[in-house]
């Protein structure tokens, strides 16, 4: 049985973001859609990778979206897993579901200025709502979101932006508001230096760097010593 470690932080590879970044249009302050893509592939695999790690170096599959139940009983899934939740259907990128959801994670891209000034309240409706349809069915589950942004399209969008998050995130006990998450992360990057601005988010709890930890307190309080994991 596998024993729980300590969950590794998330890092970003400077050569990937790198290569993602090459698309960047400072004139139009806009990366291009497929690139966007990627990024959120990138942070699927990181997360999910750490989260395996952390679940003692468990198995990671690719998910069949057709498919309710993962291909073997002790695995990380990053791809499209089908979660059937309290309100409806919904594809996550990265899922833990030894005996049912235990970890659900979906990762966010806003990849131009006009489309953060657009899209971010949007956004801010679908976390909250795939939160809740995960929560309503699996009130101990652990949800987590991370949400990229390039430093140039945040404009004057940040504050409310951070706001809104804070609002959604923190969730510390299975009785709380099922709407909200156990541990979002807003990533800050220069697309033409490829690197993450960790102090640029102004919130503490939002940083990247500290994202680890609270998807580690959450399901430590929650399952430590429970199978399939082993004191």
């Amino acid at each position: 049985m596998p024993v729980l470690t300590q969950m590794p932080a998330i890092q970003f590879p400077a050569a990937e973001l790198r290569e993602i970044g090459a698309s960047w249009d400072p004139a139009q302050q806009a990366l291009a859609k497929g690139d966007g893509e990627r990024l959120g592939k990138l942070c699927d695999r990181l997360v999910g990778e750490a989260l395996a790690k952390f679940l003692g170096d468990v198995l990671i599959h690719t998910p069949n979206a057709r498919k309710l139940l993962p291909e073997s009983p002790d695995c990380v899934e990053i791809g499209p897993a089908r979660v059937i939740g309290g309100i409806r259907p919904q594809n996550f990128d990265v899922a833990y579901r030894p005996d049912g959801v235990r970890f659900a994670f979906d990762s966010k891209t806003l990849n131009n200025r006009k489309s953060v000034a657009k899209n971010y309240q949007n956004m801010i409706n679908d976390l909250a709502s795939e939160a809740a349809t995960v929560h309503t069915r699996f009130p101990a589950a652990v949800v987590a979101f991370m949400i990229a942004v390039p430093e140039a399209c945040l404009g004057t969008h940040q504050a409310a932006l951070e706001a809104a998050l804070r609002r959604l995130a923190e969730r510390t006990h299975p009785g709380d508001e099922p709407h909200r998450a156990e541990a979002i992360s807003l990533v800050v990057w220069d697309p033409q230096t490829a690197a993450v601005l960790e102090d640029r988010t102004e919130t503490e709890a939002l940083r990247p760097g500290n994202f680890s930890a609270l998807i580690e307190a959450a399901y430590t309080r929650r399952y430590a010593g429970m199978p399939p994991h082993v004191k």
